[in-house]
């Protein structure tokens, strides 16, 4: 007999089990960024932003739906991170209103909630773009009510079953609704995603999972262990290991030999082929082993081996000597008291220079974020309470942090907080240098959104795997130039690449050129592109300044 009714109880484990296969499959999630860039995060925001939820959902012992739904919604909507993160908290905060003032879930409630929670993510973004999560969302929520409707099942897994092979159907459609998907050979990351977390649910519906423990990973190796008590935590493997192999022999099997090895010897393993490069991720007791092992393929790089057991002492007698001084465990880091003043300003970066060119420019809080790290709705909030004005205009300077900077206007009560939906760094830089003071801020507002988009920017980096798009043959290691997601520009040579980048972005009336060097260039590189630039355009002037930046050589803008 099918099961008709869940508790509360099933939907915490079914969204613990969610985020655990999250989890394990971030890394596998993140390898299908669309673009062969070294920022390809979109598996790491949608876990960090079902982990913020998932501390609080595992602590609840025998919760009611109403309480369930309030820390599921709640912890990812504030731990929300990019893009993929917000339309993942919006699907969530959507499907939870469903359960509120209910002691049992059954079909009826199930299809309403995946319905709610597809209208949700819609709403959330302002243009909506088939292809995408929000599609495979969708798909659900359509054979949710057709089912309802046609009142085929009364069995919640029955159900469930039918709902998420229509999603499994979407996201493989998904290349045929975004080209740049087919292009790249891959189905969209964020409705993966979306499908692994939906995966892990079901099976922990089945009986199929009955460990809830889950680990962050990340640098700090944090376990959420089920029904709260993380404060003495197990560690059962206690070195997270990281590396890069370097095949030197063609081997077709070697990442299910590998994965089926590490699984032997540790946990939480990810293991990911790409061209003759294999990505390994394992928890053991034996880091040893697991190089040994890896050296049979090839030479190693990018080495990274950290003591969990050890980290988490050190986090445990720091924990106990604030809470000996009276302090919270976790205190918010704030700055010294700032006077109240009528206007203030958030931006996001990642470089000292880049912040020290936004603190000139009158930048009250600097949060370090940008490609490869988008800071959490959380983090965007703790920005605006320490900033002390009645006025704050945030630059988000990235498009996948315009969703969480909105989300965190939104939760904002005591403040206005403007959004000024910066996409990158010389927009950024080009909205602050327009805005007027004495000027009321609405229009303000405007005026800065105006400017910025006056402003034509790129940046350079390098690719991370071999592939052909927009045109051009690309080879891992190459330097690429890029303008709104498109490559114009490919070399083995960084001042080349950024020579006709530079080149694409001039028109007839450009004046000026700004060239921000990242942590991997130098003043003598880029001032020698500058130069070459100069001679050859002689109406050109170009600036150079020190960014820092990680992962992008150059950010560039011309005006």
């Amino acid at each position: 007999m099918g099961v008709k009714t869940m508790d509360a109880k099933m939907l915490q484990k079914m969204f613990l089990a969610g985020a655990k296969s999250l989890e394990a499959k971030k890394e596998y999630i993140n390898e299908l960024n669309v673009f062969p860039v070294p920022d390809g995060d979109t598996g790491t925001n949608m876990t960090m932003t079902i982990m913020a939820a998932a501390k609080d959902v595992a602590g609840l012992q025998n919760p009611t739906l109403d309480e369930l739904g309030k820390a599921i919604s709640s912890g990812s909507l504030r731990g929300a991170r990019g893009n993929s993160g917000v339309i993942l908290s919006q699907i969530f905060r959507g499907f939870v209103k469903e359960l509120k003032g209910l002691q049992e879930v059954d079909v009826n409630v199930l299809g309403n909630a995946v319905q709610h929670a597809s209208e949700t993510a819609y709403k959330a973004v302002m243009k909506p773009k088939e292809g995408t999560i929000l599609t495979v969302a969708k798909a659900g929520a359509d054979k949710a009510m057709d089912m309802l409707v046609n009142g085929d099942t009364e069995d919640v897994e029955e159900f469930c079953d039918a709902v998420a092979a229509e999603m499994e159907e979407a996201l493989l459609r998904t290349p045929d609704l975004l080209p740049v998907l087919k292009q790249a050979g891959v189905v969209d990351s964020g409705g993966e995603g979306l499908m692994t977390f939906v995966r892990g649910a079901i099976d922990a519906l089945k009986g199929k999972t009955t460990d809830f423990t889950l680990n962050t990973g990340g640098e700090t190796g944090e376990v959420i262990s089920f029904a709260g008590a993380n404060s003495d935590v197990d560690i059962r493997f206690g070195y997270c290991t990281e590396f890069i192999i370097m095949l030197e022999r063609d081997e077709d099997v070697v990442e299910s030999r590998l994965k089926d090895y590490l699984q032997n010897i540790g946990d939480c393993v990810v293991v990911v082929a790409d061209e003759d490069i294999v990505k390994v991720h394992v928890h053991t007791n034996d880091p040893g082993l697991a190089i040994q092992k890896a050296l049979t393929y090839g030479s190693l790089t990018s080495m990274k081996i950290d003591n969990m057991r050890e980290e988490h002492e050190e986090k445990v007698i720091r924990d106990a000597e604030k809470i000996a001084r009276g302090e919270k465990t976790l205190p918010e880091q704030k700055e010294p008291e700032q006077p109240h003043k009528e206007t203030g300003f958030i931006a996001v970066s990642a470089g000292d220079g880049l912040a020290g060119i936004f603190k000139d420019l009158g930048v009250d809080y600097v949060i370090e974020g940008g490609q490869t790290m988008n800071p959490s709705t959380d983090d965007v909030l703790s920005a605006i309470k320490q900033v002390n004005a009645d006025h704050i205009f945030v630059l988000p300077n990235n498009g996948n942090i315009i969703l969480a900077a909105n989300q965190a206007k939104d939760l904002t009560e005591d403040k206005e907080v403007f959004v000024v939906p910066s996409k990158t760094i010389p927009q950024g830089i080009a909205a602050m240098i327009s805005y007027i003071s004495g000027r009321p801020a609405e229009e303000n507002a405007e005026t800065m959104t105006e400017e910025m988009q006056l402003i034509k920017s790129g940046q350079v980096t390098y690719a991370v795997r071999d592939t052909n798009m927009d045109g051009k043959d690309i080879k891992q290691g190459d330097f690429m130039g890029l303008t709104d997601k498109s490559i114009v520009s490919v070399g083995e040579n960084a001042a080349e690449a950024t020579i006709e980048l530079i080149e694409n972005l001039l028109e007839e009336d450009s004046e000026l050129v700004s060239l921000y060097y990242g942590e991997d260039a130098t003043e003598e590189e880029a001032q020698k592109i500058a130069e070459q630039m100069e001679k050859e355009y002689e109406d050109i002037e170009v600036e150079v300044q020190y960014g820092g930046q990680p992962v992008y050589r150059y950010f560039v803008s011309v005006e």
